[in-house]
């Protein structure tokens, strides 16, 4: 870790915890203690898993006690393709290019498109997008993936169905809608199988994203979270209404499930599931949400 990076996490209040968690000092503790200990340091209150009623302590309730081996593969950005297609048709998802491989060394860059987008299927960061293949730095690529690829990505937040999936690599299609340069992401909070809330991102994982919040009437709600929000919200999407029906569809029988996806040149297209939105970390403004969305959620009977 850099210089930079050690004082960005010790500037934040408790702060040192998560320069420890970085680190893998923090892989000792049990899961149950990590998670309390995570929650006091996010969010400055005790986290209550006897009786939870907000939206982040049923989060770490569920990574506790809610897993299921197919949570595994619906997380494993190469094993939920067969998923989608079986559920809701191949088309929806964003073509492959390339892969699955198991190293860096194994990608044969001639072979691939002038742009495309390598992701490595176990984590949430391991991406690379490539607009120009003449310019790309292959080395310094082969060294970014290496390294992600050595990364369970599980020890971070102690999200459990990311603990055993196979650390692979695949390219898929560089998608564009001709507009933005970063693709609009819209997520979509599902409870029990209802499209609640709709997250909409622009200029995703750049320095100027910015999020915002609406019902599913596209009606913008007064609420934010780890970003701003935007100066200009997006307006209602075409496919909304068909973005709603899959999102019914894939989130039918559990208690929370983020479903997310992508407008493109009037197609909709799947990017991927999310059992912890934010990991259960993320404080609501106003806080009065917490305990809204809370409320959506029923918790099966523990194990």
């Amino acid at each position: 870790m850099t210089i930079e990076g050690i004082k960005y996490f010790l500037h934040k209040r408790h702060g040192w915890f998560f320069f420890l968690m970085s680190r893998g000092l923090t892989n000792f503790m049990s899961d149950e203690r990590f998670l309390k200990a995570a929650f006091r340091c996010s969010l400055d209150r005790e986290l209550d898993l006897d009786d939870p009623k907000t939206f982040n302590e049923k989060l770490q309730w569920l990574k506790l006690y809610d897993r299921k081996p197919v949570y595994t593969r619906m997380v494993d950005k190469y094993a939920v393709r067969q998923i989608i297609a079986d559920s809701i048709g191949e088309a929806y998802c964003v073509p492959l290019v390339g892969g699955p491989w198991n190293a860096p060394e194994e990608i044969d860059f001639d072979a691939l498109p002038r742009q495309f987008v390598l992701k490595c299927t176990h984590d949430s960061g391991g991406l690379v997008i490539c607009r120009d293949k003449d310019a790309l730095d292959r080395d310094a690529v082969r060294a970014k993936l290496a390294k992600c690829l050595k990364r369970n990505y599980f020890w971070s937040k102690r999200e459990w169905p990311y603990k055993d999936v196979p650390p692979r690599i695949i390219a898929e299609q560089y998608m564009q809608d001709g507009e933005t340069k970063n693709l609009n992401v819209y997520k979509i909070f599902n409870f029990g199988g209802v499209p609640v809330l709709i997250q909409t991102i622009q200029n995703d994982k750049c320095r100027e994203e910015s999020i915002d919040y609406f019902d599913t009437d596209w009606q913008l709600l007064d609420l934010r979270q780890n970003f701003p929000n935007s100066a200009v919200p997006l307006p209602r999407p075409v496919t909304l209404p068909e973005m709603l029906r899959l999102a019914r569809r894939l989130s039918e029988g559990f208690p929370f499930l983020r479903t997310d996806f992508y407008e493109i040149n009037g197609r909709v297209f799947f990017s991927e599931f999310t059992f912890y939105s934010d990991s259960g970390f993320e404080a609501f403004h106003p806080d009065e949400w917490d305990e809204k969305l809370g409320a959506l959620i029923r918790l099966p009977v523990k194990p």
